[in-house]
């Protein structure tokens, strides 16, 4: 490989560390900033919800299809159901739209 490889190498390794250990080692105290807190709290499933609602959307060869199962997952969740039951819902009404 060549060196110009390596370094990206190696300076993507540093960053992912820095990312990782900066708010170890500067944040040494507890948080007092209510809003700060309750953003911290809610970065995990911005997240999640950024990686996965576009999957969601382009699994289908449709985008139509991704977005009926989408909608039938997020009715049938608000509604109590549990989350196998979600899933298999939303598989079949994708693989139905699918077929239309």
């Amino acid at each position: 490989m060549s060196a110009r490889i390596w370094a990206s190498i190696i300076v993507m390794g540093a960053v992912t560390v820095a990312i990782r250990l900066l708010p170890l080692t500067l944040i040494r105290r507890p948080l007092k900033s209510r809003f700060l807190r309750s953003f911290l709290h809610y970065v995990p499933y911005v997240t999640l919800a950024v990686m996965t609602f576009p999957a969601i959307v382009e699994s289908c060869e449709t985008p139509l299809a991704g977005i009926g199962a989408l909608a039938v997952g997020v009715v049938a969740s608000w509604l109590g159901a549990n989350m196998v039951s979600v899933a298999a819902l939303c598989s079949v009404v994708a693989f139905v739209l699918g077929l239309l």
